[in-house]
């Protein structure tokens, strides 16, 4: 066989070859005769006539995703940097749409997306911004739902993905916050501390009543134990005045032992003389007879009082004595 059949054959065969091409999944293709558009071609196996057709460009039919990074200004003069992430993807039926109608897609969505976020984001504060970005993204899809549908792009989803202000800013608010957080633990700290005096106050008085109750009690006891001892003094012949005495010399010499019991007490009983237990009974005894006499003098003067005072008419009989006094 001659050489020039071999060639033949072997260009024949090429040619033959290339009429066949695959299409990967999620994936279209697109195919012009001399420069003209003939059909879209989707995922498996093809055909297409050797010279004639060729393959234009193929087109991905997955969910893709573009970052936009934007610098704008807020209400408040505050300028940010926002990160806006829109995923999008071609529809499979405008693939014709989405290969011929648009050069260049991304430059085109990332017009509309700052567009869209530099006319929605001056109207709010910094806090506003940070509080409603869901809303700006949903303000964004919306926006490019419309353009970009018209152009066999379908918008899936935008995210506000950063919000960066200056590091003033971030600086200033990370303080404002500080000192927010400061002053809720002061609050707290003067809460808890009035807490402690309110409770320590409540028992401080729970405390002195109790105390005071017991001082009662122990006086009341004690009267009581001094009544039945000079009882049991008369009883035996002892008069009440020669009992008291008794009982306060007594009580003065046990007194003295108590003192005496504590070797490291610092208590000095004045007077601690013998006399003074006699001496304290006497001036108590004066006492109360002056008490007693200053007692029974202002009872004889109110009787005194109430036996001059004039006997008042009652309403009512004012007119029936006068008469009688007249005759």
């Amino acid at each position: 066989m001659s050489t020039p059949i071999i060639i033949f054959l072997v260009l024949a065969f090429f040619i033959f070859m290339s009429s066949f091409f695959t299409v990967k999944q999620q994936s279209s293709v697109i195919i012009e005769r001399f420069g003209k558009f003939q059909s879209v071609r989707n995922s498996g196996l093809q055909l297409k006539i050797p010279l004639v057709d060729r393959v234009a460009g193929r087109v991905n039919l997955k969910i893709q995703q573009l970052d936009v990074i934007i610098e704008t200004k807020t209400k408040d003069n505050v300028f940010i940097k926002m990160k806006v992430s829109v995923q999008f993807k071609v529809i499979q039926e405008k693939v014709y749409d989405a290969f011929y109608k648009l050069e260049y897609p991304h430059d085109q969505i990332t017009a509309y997306v700052f567009d869209v976020v530099r006319a929605e984001v001056p109207k709010l504060k910094l806090d506003d911004v940070f509080e409603r970005k869901d809303d700006i993204a949903i303000a964004v899809k919306r926006e490019l739902n419309e353009a970009m549908t018209t152009y066999g792009y379908d918008i899936i989803n935008t995210l506000v993905t950063d919000i960066d202000p200056d590091i003033q800013v971030k600086n200033a608010m990370n303080r404002i916050n500080a000192a927010d957080r400061e002053k809720t633990a002061a609050e707290f700290e003067a809460e808890s501390s009035r807490i402690r005096i309110v409770a320590k106050a409540k028992a401080e008085a729970e405390s002195k009543r109790l105390q005071g109750q017991g001082i009662a009690d122990q006086r009341r006891e004690i009267a009581r134990g001094l009544v039945e001892s000079v009882e049991v003094l008369n009883n035996v012949g002892i008069n009440s005045q020669e009992a008291s005495a008794l009982i306060v010399v007594t009580q003065h010499y046990d007194t003295l032992q108590a003192i005496g019991a504590d070797a490291n007490s610092n208590l000095i009983l004045l007077p601690n003389s013998p006399q003074a237990g006699s001496d304290m009974l006497n001036n108590m005894v004066a006492s109360f007879t002056a008490s007693n006499q200053v007692g029974e003098m202002m009872k004889k003067n109110n009787k005194k009082v109430e036996k001059h005072k004039p006997i008042q008419p009652q309403s009512g009989y004012e007119d029936d004595i006068q008469p009688d006094v007249q005759q």
